[in-house]
């Protein structure tokens, strides 16, 4: 390829560098001039113009990034059109990308003329989302070069492929501890449960069972008649060698131990084993959230029918810390890029701040306001329930979801114009608990949270629903976010995935605070810089004493 500053009287078939811009016209960079172009370039007194000019030996950009695409392209896998040097490869179903990395390496450490780039090696991608991309870096590749790169993607099996996720019969068996609440076991039930929906696989069966190695095998055996292919074990207690009381049960009820431990975290302890042809998986305790750990990892695999050994664990380190702890102070953005508008949305990469949406009570009847409705009532010149939506919009809660009941027309008239989705709980008149729920089950399922605001504390602040989402962590015991005022607990509350079941089941008018004393092990307490996080406004008295402060 020849490159470089050329006369315009020369330069009829080159292909341009940069754009040329004339009054009333321009030439695009990559655009190939013509004879009446020359003319036009001539005729605006332009001398020379910087571009490259094609030799018999090249392949030009587009052909050749379509070809390397094509060579690599395995099953499950379609190829875009090729624009401005690049060919971008898609899935065609929700799946596993398989990837081959050394002969990806071996063609991009080939020639800078070609370059290979995908997402990361089994990484779960959903249908249309892009997952490689060949470009080709100047506006032609030599031919040798792009028939080497066809060479290295015929050495073997496919370079690129998608493993589509499959069909499995999932058993589930939980241990118990003298003490284990129900309402845990009830909780990772829904964490396993959700966690299976993502993989569009779901819970055959459960079974519940004392942290005692002959029941634990009993249950496996159960499971395996039952026709499991895949059974988890979440033991009450940690396992914390191979012949602890887990992998102990796994063999005495006839299945063998490949390998326990693994060097991600969360997700160290899970321990691999088989029973016949069915996976046999005790699971570390990150499993009972729903953030990604190295469960996820070798769950995706399973379902993707890709084969899973303990050499395979064993080299799952690079990459493999997927959250911060004080002694790593590395906070990690959000890198889940996006891919073009063909390819759809990304999935989000694998460590991503916790996803938390938020909750705006605003359905109650406001009696004992009178005849007022109370989060119509302006506070500092705007709807007292606009001013908490505009707080949890302004936060780093998404999507913000307001439950209306009562007046529900009037409610949204004086939400008009923000960002948030609706939620009508025709059953308002039974109490708080039916709002609590409805505004659960709007939220986007696969959040770790969410914050529960309540329309009539006007003085609720983004700042503190961040702090709040700051200091979430379930991993490290902090489920449960409750913010306080020189000792006394008030709202919102930040409440984990896991407690959602709990809260849905709640009835009366009562809201979510007596579960926080039932799971006290999980609370985290904010301080708050002043005393907005108590002060609810429910009657006329109320809200003159607000007004008096405020006017302080």
């Amino acid at each position: 390829m020849i490159f470089g500053e050329i006369p315009v009287a020369e330069a009829e078939g080159l292909i341009l560098a940069h754009s040329v811009r004339l009054p009333g016209r321009a030439f695009k960079k990559g655009h190939v001039l013509t004879a009446d172009d020359i003319q036009v370039l001539l005729a605006a007194e332009i001398e020379t113009v910087s571009g490259a000019r094609l030799e018999a030996d090249d392949v030009g950009e587009d052909e050749a990034a379509e070809t390397v695409a094509r060579a690599v392209l395995g099953p499950g896998l379609a190829l875009g059109d090729a624009f401005t040097g690049r060919c971008n490869v898609f899935a065609e179903a929700h799946g596993l990308a398989v990837i081959d990395s050394a002969r990806v390496d071996r063609l991009n450490l080939l020639d800078e003329a070609m370059t290979l780039g995908t997402v990361a090696p089994f990484a779960l991608v959903e249908p249309g989302q892009m997952v490689a991309t060949v470009k080709v870096i100047p506006f032609a590749a030599s031919r040798d070069v792009v028939e080497r790169c066809v060479a290295i993607a015929a050495d073997g099996g496919p370079v690129l492929r998608l493993a589509p996720l499959g069909a499995r019969t999932i058993g589930l068996i939980q241990t118990r501890l003298p003490g284990t609440r129900e309402s845990v076991l009830d909780s990772t039930t829904g964490a396993v449960a959700t966690r299976l929906t993502r993989l569009d696989g779901a819970l055959a069966a459960e079974v519940r069972c004392a942290h005692d190695r002959a029941e634990v095998a009993d249950a496996v055996g159960q499971l395996h008649g039952r026709g499991c292919d895949t059974i988890l074990i979440a033991g009450a207690s940690a396992i914390v060698d191979r012949r602890d009381v887990v992998p102990a049960a796994i063999v005495e009820a006839g299945g063998a131990i490949d390998h326990f431990g693994m060097p991600v975290d969360p997700g160290n302890l899970l321990l691999l084993a088989r029973l016949g042809e069915a996976h046999v998986l005790g699971l570390p305790g990150c499993a009972r959230s729903l953030k990604l750990n190295g469960f996820d990892w070798v769950l995706q695999r399973i379902f993707a029918g890709v084969e899973v050994t303990a050499a395979d664990i064993m080299r799952m380190g690079a990459g493999g810390l997927l959250m911060e702890i004080p002694s790593r102070p590395q906070p990690r953005r959000a890198a889940s890029p996006r891919s073009s508008a063909r390819a759809g949305e990304a999935v989000p990469a694998v460590a991503t701040p916790p996803r938390i949406g938020a909750v705006v009570l605003a359905a109650g009847q406001s009696r004992r306001m009178g005849a007022l409705n109370k989060l119509l009532v302006e506070v500092d010149g705007e709807p007292m329930v606009r001013r908490v939506a505009a707080a949890a919009l302004a936060s780093r809660s998404t999507p913000v979801v307001v439950v209306t009941g009562h007046e529900a027309g009037r409610i949204e008239a004086a939400l008009a114009g923000l960002d948030v989705e609706f939620a009508h709980n025709p059953d308002h008149a039974e109490g708080m608990s039916s709002s609590l729920e409805r505004g659960i089950e709007a939220l986007d399922p696969g959040l770790d949270g969410a914050v529960i605001c309540l329309g009539d504390m006007p003085r609720t602040s983004a700042a503190l629903i961040d702090r709040l989402i700051a200091g979430f962590n379930p991993l490290e015991g902090r489920a449960i976010g409750v913010p306080t005022w020189r000792g006394k607990r008030g709202n919102p509350v930040l409440w984990a995935a896991r407690y959602f079941a709990e809260i849905r089941r709640l009835s009366g008018d009562v809201g979510a605070r007596h579960l926080i004393g039932d799971h006290a092990d999980a609370v985290y307490e904010i301080e708050s810089p002043d005393h907005s996080v108590t002060i609810d406004v429910d009657t006329p008295e109320a809200l003159d004493a607000l007004g008096r402060a405020a006017a302080r």
